[in-house]
C-alpha cells in the first residue's frame, strides 16, 4: 500500500513494518500501564492483521492494529504518542482505518475500550461508534480488573 497523505494535519499513514515495532512498543510503554509487547505487534504483523503507523514531522506519532473477521474489522489498538495527543491525530487515523476497513469489504468495525478511558470513548462516539455491550473484568488494572465497553460502527 502506498503512503496516504492528509492535508488536515500534514501526516503520512503507511503500513507498519517490523522495523517500526521498537518505536511502536516504546510509545506503548509510555502511555499504558499494561502495554502490548513488541512480540504482540510482531505477531499481528506475522498474522496479516491490518497494521498502520501515522508519521507527523518525520516522527512516528500514532499506530493502529485491526484484525479482519469475516465481514467485520476488529480494532485492536489505536494509540497516539503523548506528545501528539489532543491534536486530532487519533481522529485522522481512525478515519483512515475505517476507510481501510471498507476497502477490505468490512461492513462494520468493532472495538473494546476501557470504561475509564473517556477521551477514547468520546473519539469513538464522535466518529459514529455506539455501545453494544460490556465485557466484565476484561482489562488488567493495578489492583483488580477493569470492564471494557464494546462499541460498533456500521461502515
Amino acid at each position: 500500500m502506498s503512503n496516504y497523505r492528509t492535508d488536515k494535519t500534514d501526516v503520512i499513514i503507511r503500513e507498519m513494518h517490523q522495523e517500526d515495532v521498537d518505536a511502536v512498543s516504546g510509545i506503548e510503554k509510555t502511555i499504558y500501564a499494561f502495554p502490548w509487547t513488541a512480540g504482540n505487534f510482531t505477531d499481528c504483523l506475522t498474522s496479516g492483521y491490518r497494521c498502520h503507523v501515522l508519521i507527523r514531522n518525520d516522527m512516528l506519532a500514532a499506530y493502529g492494529v485491526q484484525m479482519p473477521i469475516m465481514d467485520e474489522m476488529h480494532l485492536l489498538n489505536l494509540s497516539v504518542a503523548s506528545e501528539f495527543q489532543k491534536l486530532g491525530i487519533g481522529k485522522v487515523l481512525l478515519n483512515f482505518l475505517a476507510t481501510d476497513a471498507v476497502r477490505h469489504k468490512a461492513s462494520k468495525m468493532i472495538l473494546e475500550v476501557r470504561r475509564t478511558n473517556l477521551a477514547a470513548i468520546f473519539l469513538y462516539e464522535s466518529s459514529g461508534f455506539n455501545q453494544i455491550g460490556l465485557r466484565k473484568n476484561y482489562y488488567p488494572a493495578s489492583d483488580c480488573r477493569e470492564d471494557a465497553i464494546v462499541m460498533e460502527m456500521s461502515l
